[in-house]
């Protein structure tokens, strides 16, 4: 039983949205308890326009216990959030994940009810991956063999796709759910099953460049599809990556997401994203692979994320960037778009953020005339308070895919 002393404050936001981010819901009402059948309601809150809810302080375990791997307190609590509205099927999401000092992101898709009676759907929140013993995963080479036959193609350079196809389960149950997820949102879910956001930041970003090379080597050699399967990549730790759909992620998780999403870790003379397996270095040790513990540690001695990279899969590694982006209408233009900025690049953000404004009425409609001038950056600014990004004004690499997700998020609702 822990004290009083023992515990700290987390945050958390929710966000409720119609279909995806395209569509948020106002004015719906959204219940906080304790974890449990018989857990207390905290709070009732309420979202704005723009979907989103006031971000509110929950208890918390002391920071402490996230940042050391013997302990024998599980360092976030659990809270159950809840939402029915008329019209659509009740949302209860059971044990979203809070940790001290951090900013937790629960977004919850309500479905119009078809039928007399509501649907509910529950999703459970799965305990952290360091916190409760899973399978470890199953050693594999750390460049493939690449696929041949008809039928499969390999890219010349590796891209990030717009969706990974997730197989929730391993790969031979066929009876087994498969989830369409956002490349980034499948990034993000899975670095918030496996690293604690409290952790150094050249920490998290080392531990997010193995996760997103990971994925894209799956995605480059089409490792199932050339096995005969219809997924992508599974949620089994066994031979994948651990991930929980509708769980909640961690803003400082995000942000580091959003600007390196299209980065991953290779080796000189390979076309391939290096398959960085890793383990969690406590009661799995893994040599040759990155040891989670083991980078928190060297993050807190003051090494930076290539440094820490570096000391597990080998000292000729380098960073590589993909270059194209599926599923948005224009790549980043290379450089920041500020107060001052002229020409078409700037022209195609007024233009989204106009066409996002008719669903997010906080974000003020601007001038198209490809300058960038205060009232653009004041609604890039509410934009990006809006979609958890620092509040810059400036259209830089995340600001600038982050819109033109919701851009497109908003156009597919408009045609449909």
């Amino acid at each position: 039983m822990q004290n009083q002393s023992s515990f700290q404050r987390g945050f958390l936001r929710v966000s409720v949205y119609e279909e995806n981010e395209g569509k948020p819901l106002n004015n719906v009402s959204v219940t906080i308890s304790g974890a449990g059948e018989d857990g207390e309601i905290i709070e009732r809150i309420t979202t704005d326009s723009s979907g989103n809810t006031e971000t509110i302080d929950l208890t918390a375990p002391d920071i402490e216990f996230s940042l050391e791997p013997d302990s024998r307190v599980k360092p976030y609590s659990e809270y159950d959030v809840e939402v029915n509205v008329d019209g659509y099927d009740p949302v209860k999401i059971e044990g979203v994940q809070i940790l001290p000092d951090t900013l937790a992101l629960q977004n919850i898709i309500l479905n119009k009810r078809q039928i007399s009676f509501p649907n509910q759907n529950n999703i459970f929140i799965l305990p952290h991956t360091l916190w409760q013993t899973f399978p470890p995963k199953i050693p594999e080479e750390s460049v493939k063999p690449l696929p041949e036959g008809e039928g499969f193609i390999v890219l010349p350079e590796p891209i990030i796709p717009e969706f990974i196809v997730v197989h929730d389960g391993v790969p031979s149950n066929s009876s087994a759910q498969n989830y369409y997820v956002p490349f980034k949102d499948y990034i993000k879910n899975v670095a918030s099953c496996e690293i604690y956001s409290t952790w150094p930041i050249e920490t998290l970003e080392a531990n997010i460049l193995a996760i997103i090379s990971f994925t894209l080597n799956r995605v480059y050699t089409e490792w199932y599809r050339g096995k005969g399967y219809d997924f992508t990549i599974t949620n089994s730790t066994a031979y994948d990556q651990a991930f929980v759909y509708g769980r909640n992620i961690f803003s400082e998780i995000s942000e580091v997401v959003d600007y390196l999403f299209t980065t991953y870790i290779t080796k000189p003379n390979i076309r391939q994203p290096l398959f960085t397996q890793y383990c969690n270095g406590s009661n799995v040790t893994c040599p040759g692979w990155l040891s989670q513990w083991g980078s928190k540690e060297l993050g807190d001695r003051g090494y930076d994320a290539v440094e820490i990279l570096r000391q597990y899969y080998g000292s000729e590694i380098y960073l590589a960037a993909a270059e194209e982006v599926a599923g948005v209408p224009l790549s980043y233009p290379g450089e920041a778009l500020i107060v001052g900025s002229e020409g078409g690049a700037v022209r195609t953000i007024q233009e989204q953020l106009n066409a996002i404004s008719d669903n997010y009425p906080a974000i003020q409609k601007v001038r198209v005339d490809g300058v960038y001038d205060e009232q653009t950056a004041s609604s890039v600014r509410k934009f990006q308070e809006i979609f958890d990004l620092p509040q810059s004004g400036i259209v830089d690499f995340g600001t600038w895919y982050q819109i033109s997700n919701i851009y497109v998020a908003v156009e597919k609702l408009a045609e449909g």
